[in-house]
């Protein structure tokens, strides 16, 4: 497991993800505490979030819209994961996109495939999974102040309008 310098050092190293349009790299489905699949396509849905995903069972906060669908960096992923399975953070959408606070304020609206979601003004932290897999200096890392205002743990959003999206498929900030 990376130490939070290490981290931050690579990170720093690696090239800065687009403002405006990236692309979707990975999508997961988390179907059981610790299964995850990872199709090409999958179908967000306002009622079952990413359909097939345990966010409609009402897992963790039950059904709440505003943690519909969770997004995450693909770089800092591919970071924390250090060479571990890239589904392993349990963020259904890993995008190649700047997802801090000064980019996407609470609200902005992105289009992902045919879909469109929003920026939920609740934070995404992380939770005792996130500790056990990639170690507290990694969940210290994501969620200083520094962390915090990069997102570097991730977005949760909101369905806004439904549709599929694929892997490959780019992201766009709609607005901000």
């Amino acid at each position: 497991m990376r130490g939070r310098e290490e981290l931050e050092r690579l990170f720093g190293e690696r090239a800065k993800a687009p403002r405006d349009r990236g692309s979707v790299d990975l999508l997961v489905v988390r179907v059981a505490p610790g299964e995850h699949r990872t199709p090409p396509r999958g179908q967000l849905d306002r009622e079952q979030g990413l359909v097939g995903d345990r966010w409609a069972a009402g897992w963790r906060w039950g059904r709440d819209v505003d943690r519909q669908v969770t997004l995450m960096m693909t770089t800092v992923a591919e970071l924390v994961c250090d060479g571990q399975p890239l589904h392993l953070p349990g963020d259904n959408l890993l995008v190649n996109l700047d997802l801090s606070s000064d980019s996407l304020p609470a609200g902005a609206r992105l289009r992902a495939g045919s879909t469109v979601l929003e920026i939920s003004k609740k934070p995404h932290t992380g939770c005792k999974k996130f500790v056990a897999r990639f170690g507290l200096e990694a969940m210290e890392w994501v969620n200083d102040e520094s962390g915090k205002a990069r997102r570097l743990r991730g977005v949760n959003c909101l369905i806004v309008e439904p549709g599929e999206v694929c892997v490959g498929d780019p992201i766009e900030v709609i607005s901000r």
